[in-house]
């Protein structure tokens, strides 16, 4: 009722109203908001000197009273409210319309939720408390917030800076820093964070809130800590050493509460005990560091201390050390993994519940006896490519949702024809629809070590919307026609399609047939059924197809790369688990060439499509953006090539490319990949945005060196492609008497829901990043690591602390840290073997380097990309999630690291070869080029063996053999 609503308004805030309109908007929760003051027979003048609450009041039980009589009685009507006045005036004045209060309406109308009256119960305990606290603490523990009005004018004056703050969750009691954000920082002359230092300045923001900061005299300003720390809870640890001090703060206001549910964790019993007598008050422990301990009401806090639980804040005094919360819901037991994995989901606000009865009733029928076919009313409207294409798709081992499928011929003029085709989605979600919302809700699909939850139901995501092999399936196609020389664009169209894929490959085997090893050949299924001639016509098919599309795709890259396009790395684990779903072994990802060919003309596509999306709709197309890199963020970076004797120009994308691939050290490849993974964790994070709010200047992707760039190509799992899909149908439909733009996004709406797109793909990062550590965890607890040799790996230094150094393990994926200072004050000491020991003994920390030296005099220095040798352990935490923790066991690298790593990377190693090769090739004549191509082509044919690895590969071995160090293990 809009009475109710702007009640919510007048005595919580704005921030509540917008969160109940818009689960009334919702169309999920199937809500109608009446209008009540706006129908003649409901609205009620407000009397002289009645209180607003009595009027309100009073209006929503008259409009409750004409809706009962308007429906004639046949249904009853409940208004619920926690005035005793109003229950007592009305509760009994109309038959049929019962005024009662929460507990009243829980008691008679939802006797069997129990989970709901327990919840109730702790909120109402809950509030209880916090209103006899504040009758009875006079006492101050924080200043007291500035009234809003106050923070705005501050801001607008330049007195304060508003921005988020985001806590260190290594030293969640001492540092958080608060971003610069909006026109707050226009009027200073910041161009870094603002350090808060200790929780008094944080004056009870919590990490993730809006916050305005007043700055502190220059002279008060303190660093950053420099030391390794474990998750300090104290407010100063010993021996900590900071860096040159940076613009510091205190929070004077909060300008926007981002509280959300908690996983929480309660004290075992021995804490209970400590933390006094009264069992019904209980300080529980977050699950995120950077969460403050919260105060919450239960009798239940013996039976769940096995537990993590889910509580929310409901207010932080300034007369509380700590908030009051209430507790919500159990989610499962410590240590299990369903448990563990809800908590992550949970902390990153994920909702991954069941597709709703009315959403699946949307969902086309398909099933073994009556199977989906195209409709004959659908194929006119559509290009019909399923006969003279050759499509297939290129996808990783497991994978069900195909969104994508390439094909590539030559056309009568000699030219070539490069199609991508993505799964038309849109067809089978209507605007609006419930399947829609839901999955506008959700976003993304999210993909975690050992599951994915999809944003659509099953039916489309692993099934009709799936670009399957053999079957027919809806599309929407980007075709382009090369020259068959230079492959130069010549045109392009944009088109709805049918197509019937006729292979499923994964990416091993693409890149074997790739590679010319027809070994894998018995892993394509489409093949297995074929006679040996027809099989045989086929596999050269399909072998020129990947053939020709990789030459394509380095064309198109190597463009990219003249313009500044940057390689960055990331480390991807796989899990590998068993028959009984036990983790057998974490797998680095392992790069292919085959893996860039798929993405340039993925790219490519979107590319493509942001241009014509943003041409027609100028003002309210969706687009990618990657803006520039703040320089500060590439200060580690720098040091760390520094130290190999390369430099680092980050002036530009361009710059920042080419220096990355001359910072090459032919006997280590791990020294590019670390340095690569540096500049990745440098840059800003890609979002969407509507074009109608950024300037065209601001549009331009810094990555990938393009001046467009949207994502087109992935509509079963992103929801920001299904939007692009409607723009671009819109677009191509322009020119009909179709009214194109009645389901399109204004630019105000679209605005809103690229902060939403972009809130949600950051959640499902952060959820994958948790749950692969969850497994690299669980992967090496349950192993002896002084026996186990699983546990032992070769580490490489990338970064030097005061009292330690942060160490990535190839083999695993890991990054962490390796401490040269343990708690008792002994430093790390190497034998004549290369094993260490503690001792007594001190550190000397350089840029570079860093010393340990005992009280004997010998000493030994770790330098930044030294191979060391580690043992892998777990740090089990009761409360927080467990760590893995490193420890250094030697000083030399383990085993003979240089043959590991070049086998680990010899695709890499080609892929790089082959990108000089390619950019040599565009400065000759094109003419020259084609014939060349074609003799080594023959001369491959005719001599390569088809088993093992190919000739190019044993050219590269005999190559990176030369150039080992022999004396490396001695």
């Amino acid at each position: 009722m809009q009475t109710a609503c702007q009640a919510v308004q007048h005595q919580r805030g704005r921030r509540q109203y917008n969160r109940l309109r818009n689960l009334v908007k919702d169309a999920r929760h199937d809500c109608i908001l009446f209008a009540n003051e706006f129908q003649q027979y409901c609205y009620l003048p407000r009397e002289r000197g009645e209180s607003m609450e009595k009027w309100q009041t009073r209006s929503i039980y008259n409009a409750a009273v004409w809706y009962y009589n308007h429906c004639l009685g046949q249904l009853p009507v409940v208004m619920v409210t926690e005035d005793e006045d109003a229950i007592r005036e009305y509760g009994g004045e109309t038959e049929g319309v019962f005024v009662i209060s929460f507990k009243n309406y829980l008691d008679n109308f939802w006797p069997d939720l129990k989970a709901v009256h327990e919840l109730y119960d702790s909120i109402l305990q809950s509030r209880r408390e916090r209103e006899c606290e504040s009758q009875e603490n006079n006492g101050k523990e924080y200043p007291e917030h500035l009234p809003m009005e106050v923070l705005e004018a501050g801001i607008k004056s330049g007195r304060y800076v508003q921005g988020v703050l985001n806590v260190n969750k290594h030293r969640a009691q001492m540092e958080a820093f608060v971003r610069l954000q909006g026109a707050s920082g226009k009027e200073t002359d910041l161009q870094s964070d603002i350090l808060i230092h200790g929780t008094k300045a944080r004056n009870r923001a919590i990490h993730g809130d809006v916050v305005a900061v007043e700055l502190l005299l220059q002279h008060e300003w303190k660093g950053r800590t420099a030391s390794l720390c474990e998750n300090d809870t104290e407010e100063k640890a010993p021996g900590d050493t900071s860096s040159e001090p940076m613009p510091t703060g205190r929070v004077v206001g909060i300008i926007q509460k981002n509280w959300r549910d908690y996983v929480v964790t309660f004290p075992s019993k021995e804490e209970s005990q400590s933390q006094g007598k009264n069992a019904q008050k209980i300080l529980v422990t977050p699950w995120d560091y950077r969460i403050p301990k919260i105060r919450i009401s239960t009798q239940q806090a013996e039976a769940l201390q096995d537990c993590r639980v889910i509580v929310r804040i409901d207010s932080w005094e300034s007369t509380s050390v700590y908030p009051n919360g209430h507790f919500v819901r159990v989610l499962g037991r410590i240590g299990d993994l369903e448990g563990e994995t809800a908590v992550i989901l949970v902390e990153n606000s994920i909702s991954v519940a069941p597709f709703s009865e009315v959403q699946m009733c949307e969902m086309p029928s398909s099933t073994s006896e009556n199977p989906w076919n195209v409709n004959p009313e659908e194929e006119p409207k559509r290009i019909d490519l399923r006969n003279m294409h050759l499509i297939f798709s290129i996808d990783p081992k497991g994978c069900e949702d195909v969104d994508d499928a390439l094909s590539i011929r030559t056309l009568a003029n000699g030219n070539l024809e490069l199609g991508v085709h993505i799964a038309d989605v849109t067809h089978f979600v209507a605007v609006n629809s419930y399947t829609d919302i839901e999955a506008r809700a959700r976003a993304t699909t999210y993909y975690l070590a050992d599951r994915r939850y999809d944003m659509l139901p099953s039916i489309l995501s692993a099934d009709l919307c799936s670009l399957l092999s053999r079957v027919e399936r809806y599309a929407v196609s980007v075709m382009w026609e090369l020259d068959k020389k230079s492959y130069e664009i010549l045109r392009v169209w944009y088109n709805r399609t049918i197509v019937q894929s006729s292979y499923k490959l994964v990416y091993e085997v693409a890149q074997g047939l790739l590679d010319g090893d027809l070994s894998v050949v018995d892993d394509i299924l489409e093949l297995k059924e074929l006679d040996e001639r027809t099989r045989q016509q086929k596999l050269e098919e399909l072998v020129w197809a990947i053939g020709k599309l990789t030459d394509i795709a380095r064309r198109v890259r190597a463009k990219r790369d003249s313009c500044g396009a940057l390689e960055l790395e990331g480390v991807e684990i796989r899990v590998q688990l068993d028959d009984k779903k036990n983790i057998h072994d974490l797998i680095p990802k392992q790069p292919l060439e085959v893996h860039e060919t798929v993405a340039e003309c993925m790219i490519l596509a979107n590319h493509w499509v942001a241009k014509m999306i943003w041409e027609n709709f100028p003002h309210h197309a969706l687009l990618r953006q990657h803006p520039p890199p703040r320089q500060e963020f590439f200060s580690e970076l720098r040091e760390c090539a520094s130290a190999k004797g390369f430099s680092i120009d980050t002036r530009s994308n361009k710059a920042l490319a080419d220096s990355l691939s001359k910072a090459d050290d032919p006997l280590d490849p791990t020294v590019n990949k670390l340095l690569r993974s540096m500049a990745t964790q440098a840059m800003s994070n890609a979002q969407y945005f509507s074009t109608g709010s950024c300037p065209e200047e601001e549009f331009h992707h810094y990555g990938l060196a393009l001046d467009k760039y949207t994502h087109f190509t992935s509509p079963i799992r992103r929801y920001a492609d299904i939007v692009v899909h409607r723009l671009l149908m819109a677009a191509s439909l322009k020119d009909t008497k179709v009214d194109v733009t009645a389901n399109l996004f204004s630019n105000k709406d679209l605005e809103e829901l690229c902060r939403h797109i972009n809130n949600r793909n950051r959640a499902a990062q952060r959820a994958q990043k948790q749950s692969t550590e969850l497994f690299q965890c669980m992967y090496f607890k349950d192993k002896v690591s002084e026996t186990d040799e699983r546990c032992t790996a070769d580490g490489v230094i990338y970064s030097i602390r005061t009292n330690g150094v942060l160490v990535f393990v190839p083999r695993y994926g890991i990054k962490g840290a390796a401490y040269l200072k343990n708690k008792e004050g002994l430093v790390i000491s190497c034998q004549s073997d290369g094993s260490c020991v503690w001792t007594p003994g001190s550190l000397q920390h350089f840029q570079n380097r860093i010393t340990s030296t005992t009280v004997a005099g010998e000493s030994v220095t770790f330098s930044l990309f030294d191979h060391i040798t580690v043992k892998i352990s777990v740090q089990s935490s009761r409360c927080h999630p467990d760590t893995i923790k490193l420890e250094i066991i030697s000083n030399r690298p383990y085993k003979n690291i240089a043959t590991e790593l070049y086998q680990k990377n010899s695709h890499v190693l080609k892929a790089d070869l082959v990108k000089e090769v390619t950019r040599s090739a565009e400065e000759a004549q094109l003419a020259q080029e084609k014939k060349n191509v074609e003799v080594i082509q023959e001369e491959y044919q005719q001599y390569c063996q088809t088993k093992g690895v190919s000739l190019y590969q044993l050219f590269e071995e005999i190559r990176d053999l030369a150039l080992l160090d022999v004396s490396a293990g001695n």
